[in-house]
């Protein structure tokens, strides 16, 4: 008996171990419940794994027949399992749209659009979420609860979602909290997204800085002058004047392109954002027509607006928080090109009194001319890759550097060729 004992422990540790080592390679699929709160109401989806399901409802199920023979009987299934009960106790109402098949990490899904309102046509409050689908067979079932847009508490996509809680078998409701936020706190969370964006997108900030680089000077007889004396001051204003046009423009289809009275695929959007900097960057070579920085910001920033309005198109906003949300998102817009011509300008004024400037803007032309010409290629798909990407990354990931290399370079100038080659009156 002794002998038999050891033998028994390990027959048993070796069947428990043989049991449990496909249940660790291959985890128990899950439900997800993503919801969307918009003003008067909710939406969203419900993503049922058809392996569980099958389970759940005792039948053979595949990604053919819940669109098919079985599609009437678990549409009835799924929506006598989903409630939803407001803070009074009065019921919402919920609705399922038409479901589809969607492989989801590798386990097909039959997923439901899902749409919850209030009664008597009220905002969207704090409400319980009740469900119980596949869990009220399969005890081991999982449903994750997600809100993956709130406006009024800052949560706008998938980097912000907030899951809410697990709904099982034991625990079969969750609390959707839907009156903590406030109009401002989505204000500045989408201030935050248009500081995100453009302080991210090499592209944008090329073409600014394509812009900016012959701010200082002046056009005379088809070529960049150094400006000298008291009328040099008016660089500043021309400055103001570039980044007022851009603003107007990109606000101006941004707002139109929002509101769905414009629109244009993604594709030529980008691909003329890449034509903007060839064309800014060839300006800033010779120039093209005097004070012709100006046009192009204002032409070009009506394309840029255009690529701005595709991320907001992205939130899902509702009309009641569109016009906050585009406010906002242009703030942070506005606050990112004023930050970057606070890095660069005061060195590109002093640099532009120095005998190095015209190497420096023609190589910093170059070097943009170089650039947009890579994305053309890539974005009209003559190309694969863009071959200058990462030292795109790098540069966009390290302003201050960059900021501090220019900085460096117009002190050096200054003191080794403090007197620019050719210079003009701005008068002029």
């Amino acid at each position: 008996m002794r002998r038999l004992f050891p033998a028994l422990l390990i027959a048993v540790f070796l069947l428990v171990g043989g049991l449990a080592s496909p249940a660790g390679a291959h985890p128990m699929s899950t439900s997800a419940v993503l919801l969307d709160l918009l003003g008067d109401r909710v939406e969203g989806e419900v993503q049922l794994p058809i392996d569980r399901l099958a389970v759940a409802v005792h039948r053979d199920l595949t990604p053919g027949s819940v669109l098919g023979a079985d599609r009437a009987f678990l549409e009835r299934y799924t929506a006598r399992h989903i409630a939803a009960v407001g803070a009074d106790g009065a019921g919402w109402t919920v609705t399922l749209g038409t479901g589809s098949v969607r492989t989801i990490d590798g386990t097909a899904h039959l997923v439901y659009p899902l749409t919850v309102r209030p009664p008597h046509g009220q905002d969207v409050t704090d409400f319980r979420l009740r469900y119980d689908v596949i869990v009220e067979e399969l005890l081991t079932h999982r449903v994750l609860v997600t809100v993956r847009h709130d406006f009024d508490r800052g949560i706008l996509g998938a980097g912000d979602a907030e899951t809410l809680g697990v709904v099982d078998w034991d625990t079969t409701s969750v609390e959707v909290p839907a009156a903590e936020g406030s109009w401002l706190r989505g204000f500045a969370a989408t201030a935050g997204l248009g500081i995100e964006h453009v302080g991210e997108g090499a592209d944008h900030l090329l073409f600014l800085l394509m812009l900016l680089v012959p701010a200082p000077l002046v056009a005379a007889g088809g070529r960049w002058r150094a400006a000298t004396g008291p009328s040099a001051r008016r660089s500043v204003l021309r400055v103001v004047h570039v980044v007022s046009a851009f603003a107007l423009g990109h606000s101006l289809t941004l707002a139109l392109a929002s509101a769905g009275v414009i629109h244009l695929p993604s594709r030529p959007v980008e691909t003329l954002i890449a034509l903007s900097i060839a064309v800014s960057a060839a300006h800033a070579i010779r120039p093209l027509v005097a004070r012709g920085e100006v046009l192009i910001a204002c032409g070009f920033g009506l394309v840029h607006g255009l690529a701005f309005a595709s991320l907001v198109g992205e939130l899902g906003l509702d009309r009641g928080s569109l016009v906050t949300s585009l406010l906002g998102f242009n703030l942070g817009i506005e606050l990112t090109q004023l930050l970057v011509v606070a890095l660069l300008m005061p060195s590109l004024l002093l640099l532009a009194r120095t005998a190095c400037y015209p190497a420096f803007r023609v190589g910093t032309a170059v070097v943009g001319l170089l650039f947009s010409v890579s994305w053309l290629l890539e974005r009209t798909t003559l190309t694969g890759s863009d071959p200058f990407e990462g030292l795109q990354l790098w540069l966009v990931g390290h302003p201050l550097l960059v900021a501090g290399a220019v900085a460096a370079l117009a002190g050096i100038a200054r003191l080794v060729a403090p007197r620019p080659l050719q210079a003009v009156s701005q008068a002029t």
